[in-house]
């Protein structure tokens, strides 16, 4: 099912219909809110997670990808994104979003417009979704150099490890 017109940032209410969309909202508001303890109760538990970012690099399991959460959180570049343009299909326990995120990096008085590609996959696990895999790419390579030079310094010669 194609969301047309639909933009997740967090801020909207949830249906509270046990439904995968509320889980993608909790994703949202947790992010943008900076928010590590519902990041954790957002995402799978233990090694079976991952993600693979332009930033976060590929990164398996939850202590790895809070690390990473962590290192953008407590650095000095503020992220806020929102998803848009996606489709939305599952089944009983599985389910997945494949979409655009925009955004703004904002850093030192320098604001960096993000387009991001994002696909989220949830699983049902005890009854809740929960994540357990991201990936995100930036497909403008001057976007995504400008984008690693905020958070790292200068952009990537290689991949993040």
């Amino acid at each position: 099912m194609v969301m047309q017109g639909l933009e997740i940032s967090g801020a909207e209410p949830r249906a509270g219909d046990g439904g995968a969309l509320d889980a993608l909202i909790d994703f949202y508001r947790a992010f943008n809110g900076r928010d590590l303890a519902a990041l954790a109760a957002n995402w799978a538990d233990g090694e079976q997670p991952s993600m693979d970012n332009p930033i976060g690099g590929i990164r398996r399991g939850w202590p790895s990808i809070r690390d990473g959460y962590r290192k953008l959180f407590e650095g000095p570049a503020r992220v806020q994104v929102a998803f848009h343009d996606f489709t939305s299909q599952g089944g009983g326990d599985w389910h997945l979003f494949v979409g655009r995120e925009k955004g703004a990096c904002v850093i030192g008085g320098t604001t960096i417009e993000l387009r991001i590609r994002t696909t989220r996959w949830f699983v049902k696990i005890d009854g809740a979704w929960r994540q357990l895999h991201h990936h995100g790419s930036i497909e403008e390579p001057a976007l995504l150099a400008d984008y690693q030079r905020a958070i790292f310094g200068a952009p990537l010669a290689k991949p993040v490890a």
